[in-house]
C-alpha cells in the first residue's frame, strides 16, 4: 500500500493489492476542537500508481463543480467572472443563483470581491473543503461551485469522490512563499500546469469513504448512547458511481439497559449487523459489519475488484462489496 499525503510513505507488508492510499483522519480539525460543525474523517483509494502524489506542495488553487458542468467550459486560466458565467450557463440559471463555496481565508479576499462583482452568491466555510468539493455533486446540490485554495491531500481526495459521483475538479499546486516554490520546482512538479481529474487520480477504479465526526451538511456526526455508539458514513466506488450512506452502531459494553439504547432489545450481546442493503438473490450482497469497525478505515482495505474481510482482520471486520 501507498499512503500519499506523509510524504509518500509506505505502509503494509508489500502483500497485493498494491493500492494509493490519500487520507485526512480529521477534516475539520479547528471545527472538532472548537465544536462544530462539519468534521468528517476521510479516505480514498486507487490502484497503484493512480493518484497524483504532489510531494513537498501543501496547498492547491482548486475548482470544482458538479456533474452537469461542462469541464472543458470552466478553467483555472479563465476569469472568476467568465467561469461563473459558464457555470450558470450549464446549469440553466442566472449568475446571480450560482452559490460559490469558498473557504473563509484572508489569502481569498480578492477571490471573494471578484465574485461578488460578478453577482454570484458566496457561502463561506471556516474549514472542509473536501466536504466542500463533495456538496457541489449532490443531487439538489446547495453550492453550485467551489472555488480557492485548499489543501493539496484533500484535492486528491476530492478527485477521487468527485470521480465516484461524477464531478470534476482542477487544481494547480500553489506555494506559499520563494523558498516552498523553489522546492516544488527542484521536485520536478510544475507550478504553471493545471491538474485535471483524471490527472489527481487515474482510471475508475477508486473508492471513497467517509464518516462524520460532527454533525454537517453531508454526514451526522457521532452519536454516543448508553454501551455504545453510532456513526454515519458515506462509501463511494467510481467504476459503477455507487454512493453508500452507512448507519453504523458500535458496541463495547454488554447490553444496555438503556430502553432508547439499539441494543436494548439485543439478542445477548452478538455484535454483527447489517448497515447496508442486501438483496438476497440479486446482485448487491449489501455490507456487514461487526464489532467496532469504523467504514472510513475499511475503505482502505478494498481491492478495485472487492475484497473479502473476515473478523479476524484488525478492524474486526467483514465487508462484502458487489457491484
Amino acid at each position: 500500500m501507498w499512503l500519499l499525503g506523509i510524504a509518500g510513505e509506505q505502509i503494509g507488508d508489500g502483500s497485493p493489492p498494491r493500492v494509493d492510499i490519500a487520507v485526512d483522519p480529521l477534516d475539520g480539525t479547528t471545527l472538532t476542537a472548537q465544536g462544530r460543525s462539519g468534521a468528517i474523517a476521510v479516505i480514498a483509494l486507487a490502484e497503484r500508481g493512480c493518484m497524483y502524489n504532489p510531494g513537498p506542495c501543501y496547498y492547491m488553487e482548486k475548482l470544482a463543480v458538479g456533474p452537469d458542468v461542462d469541464p472543458r467550459r470552466i478553467s483555472l486560466d479563465f476569469t472568476v467572472a467568465h467561469n461563473l458565467e459558464a457555470i450558470a450557463n450549464c446549469l440553466g440559471k442566472p449568475v446571480g443563483d450560482v452559490t460559490v463555496l469558498v473557504l473563509d481565508r484572508p489569502r481569498h479576499a480578492k477571490l471573494i470581491s471578484e465574485i461578488r462583482a460578478a453577482g454570484a452568491r458566496i457561502r463561506m466555510i471556516s474549514d472542509g473543503d473536501v466536504g466542500g468539493a463533495i456538496e457541489t455533486a449532490k443531487p439538489e446540490a446547495p453550492v453550485d461551485v467551489m472555488m480557492g485554495i485548499g489543501g493539496t491531500p484533500e484535492g486528491v481526495i476530492a478527485a477521487a469522490a468527485l470521480k465516484c459521483m461524477g464531478g470534476h475538479i482542477q487544481g494547480r499546486l500553489w506555494a506559499r512563499d520563494e523558498e516552498e516554490a523553489a522546492a516544488i520546482k527542484a521536485s520536478g512538479r510544475d507550478l504553471e500546469r493545471i491538474l485535471y481529474t483524471d490527472d489527481l487520480v487515474k482510471g475508475t477504479d477508486c473508492f471513497f469513504a467517509a464518516t462524520g465526526v460532527s454533525d454537517g451538511d453531508l454526514l451526522r456526526g457521532v452519536r454516543f448512547f448508553s454501551g455504545g455508539a453510532a456513526s454515519n458514513s458515506v462509501v463511494m466506488r467510481g467504476k459503477s458511481q455507487t454512493v453508500r450512506y452507512i448507519e453504523t452502531f458500535h458496541k463495547w459494553a454488554g447490553p444496555s439497559s438503556n430502553p432508547s439504547s439499539p441494543w436494548h432489545h439485543s439478542n445477548g450481546g452478538a455484535n454483527q449487523h447489517q448497515v447496508g442493503p442486501s438483496l438476497h438473490g440479486g446482485q448487491h450482497k449489501g455490507m456487514f459489519m461487526s464489532g467496532h469497525l469504523n467504514p472510513t478505515m475499511a475503505s482502505a482495505y478494498h481491492a478495485p475488484s472487492g475484497l473479502h474481510m473476515s473478523s479476524a482482520t484488525p478492524m474486526h471486520a467483514m465487508l462484502l462489496m458487489d457491484d
